[in-house]
């Protein structure tokens, strides 16, 4: 989370009432526990714990329940990719071999696992793989390190940003539909929308 966020007492779902029933169900699922995992394995789900706070700086554990819970249902449920570059895998073998890819080159470099690593070093392992420069390099192989990079991240990144939490953090002020934002020229705010308290 935000160390200082402009909206510290603001709470996006104060605005649930003005949602239709739909949205209402969407974005309060989204608070709920994770119930089980169907794709990520018990320790697969630890390692992306990890390497999703890493990613986005945020340790609040409800919030990286909810990034599992999204990575584990878009691993599980996937019904195909919108792009994906010739050679590369599909995202559920990608993210598996590479987490993989990942607890071997680290047991490898430093006789640890990825979770006991102390953070400096899982930041330059992971580091290293958005530059395509981890190591050993027979660990790597037949892993493309930059689309693992580039998919953990958006998969991280996607899930936290519609999180409620994180949008109280930033003022987000929740859907639009269906009241619609009104104000819309630069520097105007709907009267229910986060006003800066700082």
């Amino acid at each position: 989370m935000l160390t200082s966020s402009y909206y510290p007492s603001y709470d996006v779902m104060n605005e649930l009432d003005e949602w239709d029933d739909h949205t209402q169900m969407i974005v309060t699922s989204r608070l709920k526990p994770i119930k089980s995992l169907h794709f990520l394995t018990g320790s697969e789900a630890e390692m992306v714990r990890r390497i999703s706070s890493l990613l986005v700086n945020d340790q609040t554990p409800e919030v990286l329940d909810f990034i599992i819970s999204h990575i584990d249902q878009t691993l599980h449920q996937s019904s195909g990719e919108g792009q994906r570059k010739a050679g590369v895998p599909e995202a559920s073998e990608l993210i598996r071999s590479g987490l993989q890819a990942i607890e071997q080159g680290v047991q490898l470099l430093y006789g640890s696992s990825f979770i006991a690593l102390d953070i400096d070093r899982q930041k330059l392992y992971l580091e290293k793989i958005s530059e395509c420069n981890a190591e050993p390099l027979e660990v790597w192989n037949s892993i493309q390190q930059e689309p693992l990079f580039i998919k953990l991240l958006r998969l991280t990144v996607e899930s936290y940003c519609s999180y409620p939490m994180v949008w109280s953090e930033i003022g987000y002020a929740g859907p639009a539909y269906p009241r619609g934002y009104v104000r819309t020229q630069l520097g105007q705010l709907d009267p229910w929308e986060a006003q800066p308290e700082q």
